[in-house]
């Protein structure tokens, strides 16, 4: 097996307002993901109800952990998810797509995001966590880790510190590789003392985006990226439409972005995470990773929503095996 994804199973719900306006009307700022209750994820709702929806099935880890799969790798997804029909759903969707399910089964709803997408395909997030919070860390069992060769932590699980902390800890002794995501620019700022701790004991690969990279560091993606391949072996700083960069052991490849103006960014990060990791299951190099990555999230800005359409990935297998092998 290659990897596993450790994440909150959300299911997201989709919506294209006409304006930036509707933000300023339910009070969210533009780009965040802000954390709701469930009263307030019914007035979203209500208050937005004349739009067309898209149903999804979300989280960070497991939009990374689903692309795997379609690019051929042996996944896993733990995760915890309620008895209502979104839940059925999720665990469905999760199957469909070739992934092994770890489910955590709780009575109650399940977890949702609701996406907000700007007509400029930024997207703002309201999150109800629902039971994909409620993990603790004797839920997280050693089948569920076992033979695989990599964990991937989505870092808005930080804020359930015992869950990471024991995770991490078990995956070391059950001889995984541990790559965190960072997230969001808001988990970092409130959460960088524990980071701190975590990433140089346990964490082998670290994602980020520019404004988390800054948010940790206090430097620009140039010099963060440095830093962090300080702490962690590789450290991988996206940076939207200049691509990434990547460091390891004081060497920094720069790759370039792919795709064209966005129709909507959700799932990019998630996305070139997908494309690392799956390149560093086939031994590929730091630029192979980085452009296979690059790929990935190329194709998914170019659809609403945070996966890829399934016309398109015949044509993706084929361009990474070229990128593999035909160096």
């Amino acid at each position: 097996m290659d990897t596993v994804g450790l994440g909150n199973a959300l299911t997201d719900v989709l919506l294209r307002p006409e304006s930036d306006r509707v933000l300023a009307e339910i009070r969210i700022r533009k780009g965040a993901m802000e954390m709701i209750g469930e009263e307030q994820m019914g007035d979203i709702r209500k208050s937005l109800e004349r739009l067309e929806k898209k149903l999804s099935p979300g989280g960070s880890a497991c939009n990374t952990i689903r692309a795997m799969a379609r690019l051929g790798a042996k996944t896993g997804f733990i995760g915890k998810i309620g008895s209502d029909d979104a839940g059925l759903y999720y665990e469905n969707e999760v199957i469909k797509a070739g992934v092994v399910p770890h489910f955590i089964k709780t009575e109650g709803i399940s977890g949702s995001c609701t996406v907000l997408i700007s007509p400029d395909g930024e997207r703002t997030m309201a999150t109800f966590l629902g039971p994909a919070a409620t993990i603790t860390p004797d839920e997280i069992r050693e089948d569920m880790l076992k033979g695989y060769q990599y964990i991937y932590v989505e870092g808005y699980l930080i804020v359930n510190e015992p869950l990471v902390y024991a995770t991490m800890q078990k995956a070391k002794q059950a001889g995984l590789k541990i790559a965190l995501d960072l997230s969001n620019f808001n988990i970092v700022n409130a959460f960088k003392d524990l980071l701190s701790d975590i990433i140089p004991r346990y964490v082998d690969i670290l994602f980020s985006n520019e404004s988390e990279a800054e948010a940790f560091t206090g430097q620009k993606a140039e010099e963060a990226v440095r830093t962090l391949s300080t702490m962690a072996d590789i450290a991988v700083v996206t940076l939207g439409k200049n691509g990434a960069l990547i460091a390891q052991n004081g060497t920094v490849v720069k790759v370039d972005a792919e795709g064209g103006k966005p129709v909507d960014t959700t799932g990019a990060g998630d996305h070139f995470a997908a494309g690392f990791l799956f390149g560093q299951t086939q031994k590929a190099g730091l630029e192979q990773c980085g452009r296979i990555g690059s790929l990935l999230a190329g194709y998914v800005i170019d659809t609403v929503g945070p996966e890829i359409l399934r016309v398109h990935w015949e044509e993706i297998k084929l361009r990474v095996n070229d990128l593999l092998y035909n160096k």
